[in-house]
């Protein structure tokens, strides 16, 4: 189905994300590349053993992306929307270079800090940037991480699997000293020398200086056994903030052989046109654990509750799944996406890669979005099989593939905000604010159902969608803090807007939203 030219009018100025006076289109922000130099010594034996580190000196180094003005803080730019992205779109643009310094590596160790990630890619992403700033706060020396081979997905890749070992350790030379392996001096099992432990979660600078850095006095080697969420998203000084994001956007690099298949994924979507990147997270780890049912039969379900109740690190086991997806809780189905794509503009030969793992219920699940737009493709139908196998079983290596075409696609629309969602959300701002579609999953839901009941019309359905939307397009912003309600507010790394060119903005104490 098409849509009418007053549709696509409606979609026009639905998707503009900039407002200016008429006949004036205002010039976007331009993206900075944050590259701090190494920073003072904090910590209890520091002069500086106040809470945070001290605001100095800041190095940056600017990058300047080209700028088509015409699609300026748009999703497919100011012409009219045909086709599903229109014509004027702009390629998206080459990742800014990051000019490092590097000073000659001078440390004060107080001590060794290993640690073991735990969740998918993405989630270990975040806990390596997180603990690499925590070694950097409390002056130790890290050893290069440990990933999750127990989880769900039982990926027995390291750490060098999946990143360039030697650019992590050299990038941040200046910052943390980093080491592949602890000195042999060292026994895990020596419990005189070695504290194995989880931090807690959403802490502060000020935990880890009054509560972790004595810890060191008595043994040489901290564990940290879990790293997910243990470092806030707001209350952090900026410098710490900046090394965060020097770990996320320039240290953690993938392999050579990720990389170039990854880029050779993109050149094989790019020699086709402008395409997006759906991260549809519809495979059977996401549905069990969320416990959302809707669509399936009921040997499915129950499949999905079998499962649940097998993992004993999922706590919630019984889940209402009709309320949570009223709630927006439950990612889209593939029905649902379709519909909702189609109401947004897109045109049936739209170009759409899945950034997704194997999708629950396989091709018959995905019948009715394939039906929607023919031109769905997976990196298994871009890729002969050779060149795949060596990342086969392995999940988080597959991830990184999808990871590396979200980021450069010419729009990102995730249909649930998990971590993989919020981390190409965060590198597409990055990037120069590249268009990404948010979805409000609550107000979608409802209104689909209507659609579905006969209660609105399509014209109607449509309408709706996309004055939900008005304003949904990730453009610059300050994240929203929310008091002791981290995991509902703003995530870091969706909006690490110290490390963006709107960072002057949301400086000082003005640097979130607060609600209370």
């Amino acid at each position: 189905m098409g849509i009418t030219a007053g549709a696509a009018d409606a979609v026009h100025e639905l998707l503009l994300s900039s407002h200016s006076d008429e006949g004036e289109r205002r010039r976007p922000l331009r993206a900075t590349a944050v590259t701090p130099p190494r920073l003072p010594p904090v910590g209890p034996s520091s002069a500086a053993s106040t809470v945070g580190i001290r605001a100095s000196h800041r190095r940056r180094t600017a990058w300047d992306g080209e700028r088509n003005d015409s699609d300026a803080g748009c999703v497919w730019g100011r012409k009219r929307i045909r086709e599903g992205i229109a014509t004027g779109v702009r390629r998206s643009q080459s990742p800014p270079t990051v000019i490092a310094t590097f000073s000659p590596g001078i440390y004060k160790s107080n001590g060794y800090l290993k640690i073991s990630c735990n969740g998918g890619l993405n989630q270990m992403r975040s806990e390596i940037c997180d603990m690499v700033a925590v070694a950097r706060l409390l002056n130790l020396t890290m050893v290069v991480p440990e990933l999750d081979k127990r989880s769900f997905w039982a990926d027995q890749s390291n750490f060098g699997d999946i990143f360039d070992v030697r650019h992590f350790i050299t990038s941040l030379r200046d910052e943390v000293r980093i080491v592949k392996r602890l000195p042999k001096r060292f026994s895990p099992t020596d419990s005189s020398t070695t504290l194995d432990m989880s931090p807690v979660s959403w802490s502060d600078e000020k935990y880890y200086l009054h509560q972790i850095s004595p810890l060191f006095s008595k043994y040489k080697v901290i564990h940290f056994n879990k790293t997910d969420a243990r470092l806030a998203n707001n209350g952090i000084s900026t410098e710490l903030q900046l090394v965060r994001c020097r770990v996320n956007f320039h240290a953690l690099k993938f392999t050579p052989q990720i990389e170039a298949l990854g880029n050779k994924l993109v050149q094989k979507l790019r020699d086709k046109g402008s395409f997006v990147a759906l991260h549809l997270r519809y495979e059977m780890d996401m549905l069990a654990f969320s416990g959302c049912n809707h669509g399936l039969n009921p040997e499915e379900a129950e499949e999905l509750k079998r499962m649940r109740y097998a993992y004993p690190w999922w706590r919630d086991k019984e889940i209402d799944s009709k309320t949570k997806r009223s709630e927006g809780l439950c990612p889209l189905t593939p029905e649902e996406t379709s519909l909702v794509l189609k109401a947004l503009g897109f045109e049936k030969d739209t170009l759409i890669y899945i950034a997704a793992g194997e999708i629950y219920g396989g091709e018959k699940r995905l019948k009715p979005l394939r039906a929607a737009f023919p031109k769905l493709v997976r990196k298994e139908m871009l890729l002969d099989s050779e060149p795949l196998r060596q990342f086969q079983n392995h999940s988080s290596q597959m991830a990184a593939l999808d990871f590396i075409v979200s980021t450069a696609s010419d729009v990102f629309l995730p249909t649930f905000d998990g971590n993989m969602a919020k981390l190409v959300e965060g590198h597409r701002r990055f990037l120069g604010f590249r268009k990404s579609v948010l979805p409000d999953r609550r107000k979608l839901v409802e209104l689909i159902d209507l659609y579905n009941n006969k209660t609105i019309s399509w014209e109607n359905f449509t309408f709706s969608v996309q004055e939900v939307h008005r304003g949904r397009v990730v453009q610059p912003s300050c994240r929203r803090k929310l008091e002791n309600k981290p995991k509902e507010e703003d995530y870091f790394y969706a909006n690490p807007h110290e490390c963006l060119a709107n960072s002057s903005l949301c400086s000082g104490s003005k640097d979130t939203v607060t609600v209370r």
